[in-house]
């Protein structure tokens, strides 16, 4: 049985989520998922210069090159989505009942409750 995976904060979503090789019909590509802490592992090792510990850990950095490697050499469509993550809050939310600042749960955005008074937030 596998570990599960935890959650990781990502700082940006991406603007674009699918690439595609220019010609022919994308419908007969093999596509290939690269998930959001694996693009943020991307951004903060390749276009931000952080490497290891600052960006991500290495296991995930080094998949992540794997994938993008295997859309650009075999011409495969590039998907960017899922994972478990939670975006980094300029602030923590506060809790209208308690007061007490909080960060929300990764993956329940929808429904955020504070952890202390589980009041929804």
């Amino acid at each position: 049985m596998s570990r599960p995976k935890c959650c990781r904060n990502i700082g940006v979503m991406p603007d674009k989520t699918c690439f595609r090789p220019k010609g022919g019909p994308s419908s007969d590509l093999e596509e290939v998922l690269l998930t959001l802490d694996e693009y943020e592992a991307i951004r903060l090792a390749d276009l931000e210069g952080l490497y290891q510990e600052q960006a991500a850990s290495r296991r995930i950095i080094e998949v992540a090159h794997r994938k993008v490697a295997d859309v650009l050499v075999n011409g495969k469509v590039l998907k960017i989505e899922g994972g478990s993550v939670s975006m980094k809050a300029e602030k923590p939310i506060r809790c209208p009942r308690c007061r007490r600042a909080f960060s929300p749960d990764c993956g329940k955005h929808n429904e955020m409750s504070c952890p202390h008074c589980r009041e929804h937030a």
